[in-house]
C-alpha cells in the first residue's frame, strides 16, 4: 500500500508540474498577451509567476523526494531519473528565485524611471533577462517532458 502510494505522489507531482508549465507556456500567457494590452498583460502574468514557480518548487520535491523513496523500497537506483530531476530542479530554482527576481526588479525601475533614454535601456536589459527566461522555461519543459517519457517506460499498465 505504501509503494502504491508514493508511485501516486510521484505521477502526480509529474504530470502536475510538466502539465502545468506546458498549459501556462502554450496557452494561457499567449492567451493573455493576445486578449489584454501589452501592459496589462505584463502585470498579470507578473502576479502569475510567483505562483507559477511555488508549483514547479513544490512538484519538484515531491517528485524528487518519491523516486529517491521508490529507490529505496524498490532497491534499485534510477540514476538517470534523479539526476535529470536534480537539473529540473536546480533550473526551476535558478529562473523563479534568479532571473525572474531580476526581471521584477528590472520592471519596477521601469516604471520609476523619469528619463526615455533610461526607460530604453531598461527594457533592452528587460529583454534580456525575458529571453533567458523563455529559453530556461523551454529547457525544464523538454526535460520534463523527457522525464515523462522514461517514467513511462517503468510502468507496468
Amino acid at each position: 500500500m505504501a509503494l502504491q502510494i508514493i508511485r501516486f505522489i510521484h505521477l502526480l507531482g509529474i504530470t502536475v508540474w510538466v502539465g502545468s508549465m506546458v498549459f501556462f507556456t502554450l496557452i494561457a500567457a499567449p492567451s493573455i498577451f493576445k486578449n489584454l494590452p501589452r501592459e496589462t498583460a505584463g502585470e498579470v502574468i507578473g502576479h502569475i509567476f510567483p505562483k507559477y514557480w511555488i508549483l514547479g518548487y513544490v512538484a519538484s520535491f515531491l517528485t524528487l523526494g518519491s523516486l529517491v523513496a521508490l529507490a529505496y523500497m524498490q532497491r534499485s537506483f534510477p540514476a538517470l531519473r534523479i539526476l535529470l530531476l536534480i537539473v529540473i530542479l536546480g533550473l526551476t530554482f535558478y529562473s523563479g528565485l534568479v532571473v525572474g527576481k531580476n526581471a521584477r526588479n528590472i520592471k519596477a525601475e521601469i516604471k520609476t524611471a523619469e528619463e526615455t533614454v533610461n526607460k530604453e535601456e531598461l527594457r533592452s536589459k528587460f529583454k534580456r533577462v525575458h529571453a533567458l527566461s523563455a529559453v530556461l522555461n523551454l529547457c525544464v519543459i523538454l526535460l520534463g517532458l523527457f522525464l515523462v517519457y522514461l517514467t513511462s517506460r517503468e510502468l507496468n499498465l
